[in-house]
């Protein structure tokens, strides 16, 4: 039981306006670390607060990369991605 990444347009967008090398670690982290595992929370931290509720994050270098974790349909969906000092404003 592995879970499939998938991404929304906002993060597509957010990845953009990276440096590339970044972005692709992103990426490389999402589709090595996270889509090959059974328990995609055993790398990230859960967000706390009325706004953030279910949704996860993982730190790569960095960069922040605000998830959703679905266990019914085996998918984490990809939100946001942003430095560190800005992602939660």
């Amino acid at each position: 039981m592995t879970y499939q990444v998938t991404y929304t347009d906002s993060f597509a967008r957010d990845l953009r306006k990276l440096d590339k090398q970044d972005s692709r670690r992103i990426v490389a982290f999402l589709a090595d670390r996270i889509a090959d595992t059974d328990d995609p929370r055993q790398y990230g931290h859960a967000l706390r607060g009325s706004k953030l509720g279910d949704l996860w994050r993982y730190r790569v270098a960095d960069w922040q990369i605000i998830v959703d974790i679905s266990d019914d349909t085996l998918t984490v969906l990809a939100i946001h991605a942003g430095h560190r000092r800005d992602i939660y404003q």
